[in-house]
């Protein structure tokens, strides 16, 4: 029989702990344990196994779980159109990302086995467009509208356009509402830091407000820094880009992997949630949730949760430190959180009316698996309150794991949707007495009584001030003193490349963590 798995014991690094209460580091001020040293990292993933006829995730009472569409070749992310169709984005890593230590070659080797799936080979980096016409929470009809794309992830929609976040750029199409098919070639909006290592490659989108701006995140190109400061520009941050003229600037760094890019419809904040470092021990460091900031600086690489110093890092930054802000909500440790849905406005049942559901993919650095479900976190007056719930789990069992979730959205009836990539689903959580909301909400549009649905949360950016040309004729060029942002050299908006200096045998590149 299939199990998880886990390097030798030699190779592993200290453990589980098994007197930790991970609950401890759910909420506003999470249990920092000290950091431990690890020559290699704990590593164990659940093997995919994928769905049996029949089988389903777990819900609690008072839902129901269906497949909402199977099939499917690495689903991402579920974005809903303003008349209710849903757009289910597809990808797949890019390659040809470097490999420059041993335990780089070691770890591929082990995720690829937890890739799901269950042997599916099906071409990925789609967009399929789910339509259930009649709002019975059934899918009518089904239409791939985009393929051969570079490794897509987030979408918007506004003004008759799609925006597609690729690995190295964001892209526009036109599209009208209740077309099937989009046959115009893309225009680039403005480049993305990619190639050739873009280490997180998932770029996620979100429409301001007042619809004149996208959000677009991109994370770190390492764990923490080990290959120098250069291959960082323009990244581990969330850009704000001008949706007319593509100009942008970055609007808050220090995030190691953003993703789960949403709006609270009661404030009109950004939030998001964020993939925290690796290898300082199964619990460190928290994944966290968190509104974000213009301007603002979460820490990474030389801190984490605030003003804890990874002492990894060299030459220290306690000027940054200083800056860094303390994040919101910690969801623990390694859960992997990359989805993010608000629930005002949904159809979920009362108890479920008003919070955020985050989509949790799982945990490699820990020999006690820990995520792998959806949980809620409730909220009042735009800020979560109390712990996190269990919602949407049973994607694993035992030591192996029948899907992943990752995105999560709220579809055209009010029903929560999860995007399981490992098991190449989209699942359905609708209310067991079959509640539906009165007319589909787009994921890009604030529910009617939100007082953002009409004015903009970003009135501070309507000048030009802070932002370089975008478009197709080139990379922006940033920096701290142009953008007036006080940020750390890593958001010099470039494009990502291999740094000088770095070697392919094996060696530490400059400014790497010490050992």
């Amino acid at each position: 029989m299939a199990s998880a798995i886990a390097l030798p014991v030699l190779l592993v690094g200290c453990g589980d702990s098994d007197d930790f209460d991970i609950s401890q580091q759910i909420g506003p001020d999470p249990v920092l344990p000290e950091p431990s040293a690890e020559l290699m990292p704990d590593l164990k993933v659940a093997e995919v196994v994928g769905w049996e006829d029949g089988q389903t995730p777990t819900v609690p009472e008072g839902f129901t779980v269906t497949a909402y569409a199977r099939d499917l070749a690495n689903p991402r992310t579920v974005h809903t159109l303003p008349n209710g169709d849903v757009l289910v984005v597809q990808g797949k890593a890019p390659g040809g990302k470097p490999l420059e230590r041993p335990k780089d070659y070691i770890r591929g080797w082990i995720m690829s086995l937890a890739k799901g799936g269950g042997g599916e080979s099906k071409e990925s980096n789609l967009i399929t467009l789910l339509r259930d016409a009649d709002r019975d929470g059934t899918v009518d009809e089904r239409h791939d509208l985009l393929t051969g794309l570079n490794s897509p992830f987030g979408v918007a929609w506004v003004d008759d356009t799609l925006y597609v976040a690729a690995a190295d750029a964001i892209l526009t199409y036109p599209y009208k509402l209740g077309e099937n098919t989009i046959s115009a070639e893309p225009t680039v909006l403005t480049p993305l830091p990619g190639g050739p290592i873009n280490h997180h490659w998932t770029k996620d989108l979100a429409l301001s407000p007042d619809g004149r701006f996208l959000y677009a995140s991109v994370g770190s190109n390492s764990n923490a820094a080990e290959r120098g400061m250069e291959a960082e520009k323009g990244r581990a941050a969330i850009w704000l880009v001008d949706r007319q003229t593509g100009a942008a600037k970055v609007f808050a760094s220090g995030l190691r992997n953003p993703n789960g890019l949403a709006i609270n419809p009661q404030s009109g904040a950004l939030w998001t949630v964020v993939n925290e470092r690796d290898e300082l021990g199964p619990n460190l460091v928290p994944d966290y949730m968190t509104s974000v900031q213009e301007g603002g600086f979460y820490g990474w690489p030389w801190s984490y949760y605030g003003n804890h110093v990874d002492e990894r890092i060299h030459p220290p930054r306690p000027d940054m430190v200083e800056t860094a802000i303390k994040p919101d909500y910690a969801l623990s440790s390694h859960v992997a959180a990359l989805g993010l849905t608000f629930s005002m406005g949904s159809a979920m049942p009362e108890a479920y009316a008003n919070g955020a559901f985050v989509g949790e993919h799982g945990s490699w650095n820990r020999t006690n698996f820990n995520g792998y479900k959806v949980v809620y976190i409730p909220f009042e007056n735009g800020m979560p309150t109390g712990m996190a719930q269990d919602v949407v789990t049973g994607f694993l069992d035992g030591d192996q794991a029948r899907g992943r979730p990752v995105g999560v959205g709220i579809d055209g009836t009010g029903a929560l949707l999860v995007a399981d990539d490992a098991g190449n689903t989209v699942w359905r959580v609708a209310p067991a007495d079959g509640t539906v909301v009165p007319e589909p909400i787009g994921t890009d549009r604030m529910p009617p009584q939100s007082p953002q649905a009409s004015t903009s949360a970003l009135d501070q950016t309507d000048s030009a001030e802070g932002f370089q040309d975008g478009g197709s004729t080139g990379v922006q060029r940033g920096g701290n003193q142009e953008t007036g942002i006080a940020n750390p050299a890593q958001t010099e908006i470039a494009p990502a490349v291999q740094p000088s200096g770095t070697t392919q045998d094996g060696d530490d590149p400059p400014n790497a963590p010490t050992p």
